[in-house]
């Protein structure tokens, strides 16, 4: 029983599912984590040609007033966008993006001429750092550090700051997976008090990653 509440708080997933997860498991935590994981995406995938057109929009502030964030989330129904799940879903993502500052919410909104700057960039970078080494491997080199600048700025495939073990677009797939609706982010915008401005040195950032890992 403690291992199935285990289960259970750690994934979202309702007890009978965690239940049978674990009997498939034979026992393995990690292994009926996974197993509910992969379930979650199948339900995911399912539900991706639903409409969501109901909803939350949220907003986060940081304490102090320098860091504002507001942010809608999408699901099918009212009921389930009543729900706490739901709503501690999206105040989740919104204290997330006033930590991480991600720019966009999928690799889909990053436009075309940004990524072309960007491999042009990191190509020359990689050119110059490895000169004696063949177009090939430059290219390859390239297509990592492409990803890892898509990871930096898209908000789904970052780490969740309150669990980096997991993505955003992953707690989602949960979200998903235990409210049996489909749900969507659709888009936000972040706020940095005097951005743009000169002012002195500040990681508010780094400030907000610091107070949410306290909750």
């Amino acid at each position: 029983m403690s291992e199935l509440m285990r289960l259970k708080n750690a994934t979202g997933a309702g007890i009978l599912d965690c239940k049978n997860a674990l009997e498939e498991a034979k026992g393995n935590f990690d292994k009926a984590a996974e197993i509910l994981r992969e379930k979650g995406k199948a339900s995911a995938a399912k539900k991706a040609g639903r409409i969501a057109a109901e909803g939350a929009v949220a907003s986060y502030i940081h304490m102090g007033g320098k860091i504002g964030v507001l942010l809608e989330v999408n699901c099918e129904t009212d009921f389930a966008a009543k729900s706490d799940q739901f709503q501690t879903l999206v105040k989740d993502i919104a204290m997330h993006i006033a930590a991480a500052n991600p720019q966009y919410v999928d690799e889909s909104g990053v436009p075309a001429i940004e990524l072309l700057k960007e491999k042009e960039f990191l190509t020359k970078q990689a050119t110059e750092q490895n000169s004696n080494k063949p177009a090939i491997v430059i290219e390859k080199m390239v297509e990592g550090r492409i990803k890892k600048y898509l990871k930096e700025i898209c908000l789904l495939d970052q780490e969740f700051v309150k669990d980096p073990s997991k993505t955003i677009k992953e707690i989602v797939i949960d979200a998903i997976a235990t409210i049996g609706e489909k749900i969507t982010v659709r888009r936000f915008v972040r706020y940095e008090m005097g951005e743009g401005l000169v002012k002195r040195e500040e990681n508010f950032a780094e400030e907000v990653a610091k107070q949410t890992a306290k909750k």
